[in-house]
């Protein structure tokens, strides 16, 4: 009895070490999560996928330079992440970000030192005032026999239902304002399900191309953007779009689709930009990242990352004409010109 409890005993102590000998063999490797893998990580992938470095003039190997002697082996997570996110800000776009559980990086240089050009509190007053519609994700109102449209977020869907509100409204009024003005973006399909609604034949707005290595040319071929029309009502008058510099991504590229209809103008300062499509990806200790991965060229081939240009530049104070928006007062004028 004694000699057969031995031997259990000796069972379960190969059987213990055969189990954490086959853990060891069977169980993939956490990849390497040191200060400096995770710094050589994010350089690599942002020196292999990022799409502006040649547009924007940027040295990603002498910014590797500034920012690598800053990263040592006992890094306390929040100054690796300071480190990291500076070494992003180096790109100077918006739609690059590092986030973390105790953190989001992020640059707004796309409109800092540029004047904001709205004034929520005096559209509510004087021009949505209390009796606006709600329309979806906008808010409608009757200014001057003009509808004005004022839409703040791109990532509030927009449903062809509310476009169908939108096109019935338009047999009443004269012209119609879209007001995004410190919109900065959200889905793309909202900027289409607005334009599609406002042409009859489908249309070419742009270009586009992805990255696909870390070379100058490593990029997919040009494919063109366009905007195809929905089924039901249209509305194919005059339209009046308001843009600013937090005017960003999505409002870019809906500007961008606005300036190619020959109907519609821009009213105010350029967009912001943001003309990439951001690819998302993961860094070994677990935070995430994102970057611009494209670029997208008007019919002129001017990059969209920098901004659509307007057709008429409104860049003088407000104090001109006090207590309106001189914004919406040139679009109304416009509209009221030769309809």
């Amino acid at each position: 009895m004694r000699q057969l409890r031995i031997i259990n005993r000796f069972l379960l102590i190969f059987l213990a070490t055969w189990t954490m000998s086959c853990e060891e063999i069977i169980a993939p490797k956490s990849p390497e999560s040191s200060p400096r893998a995770v710094f050589e990580h994010l350089w690599q992938d942002v020196n292999n996928r990022y799409s502006f470095f040649e547009e924007k003039q940027i040295d990603w190997e002498s910014v590797k330079q500034i920012y690598s002697p800053l990263i040592h082996e006992n890094m306390e997570p929040d100054a690796l992440f300071d480190v990291l996110g500076e070494m992003l800000a180096e790109l100077e776009d918006g739609h690059v970000n590092l986030l973390s559980t105790f953190n989001r990086s992020r640059n707004w240089s796309w409109y800092e030192n540029f004047p904001l050009f709205y004034d929520q509190q005096l559209i509510d007053d004087i021009y949505l005032r209390t009796d606006f519609r709600i329309v979806g994700p906008m808010h409608v109102q009757t200014v001057d026999n003009m509808l004005y449209v004022n839409y703040r977020s791109f990532e509030r869907r927009i449903s062809q239902a509310n476009m169908d509100e939108i096109i019935r409204l338009m047999q009443f009024h004269e012209g119609l304002i879209i007001d995004v003005r410190s919109n900065g973006g959200g889905s793309l399909q909202n900027a289409h399900s607005i334009a599609s609604r406002l042409i009859e034949q489908e249309l070419t707005y742009a270009r586009q191309r992805f990255k696909t290595g870390p070379g100058n040319t490593d990029f997919t071929p040009w494919a063109n953007l366009r905007i195809t029309p929905q089924s039901g009502e249209k509305y194919l008058g005059k339209v009046a779009v308001l843009t600013n510099r937090r005017s960003y991504s999505s409002t870019t590229f809906f500007a961008q689709m606005m300036k190619a209809l020959p109907q519609a103008r821009l009213f105010g300062d350029q967009t912001g930009g943001g003309g990439g499509i951001p690819v998302f990806a993961e860094l070994p200790n677990g935070w995430t990242y994102r970057f611009s991965g494209s670029q997208t060229v008007d019919l002129d081939e001017v990059q969209l990352e920098f901004g659509v240009q307007v057709d008429q530049l409104l860049t003088h104070p407000s104090e001109l004409m006090p207590g309106k928006d001189h914004f919406i007062e040139a679009a109304v004028s416009w509209l009221k010109s030769n309809p």
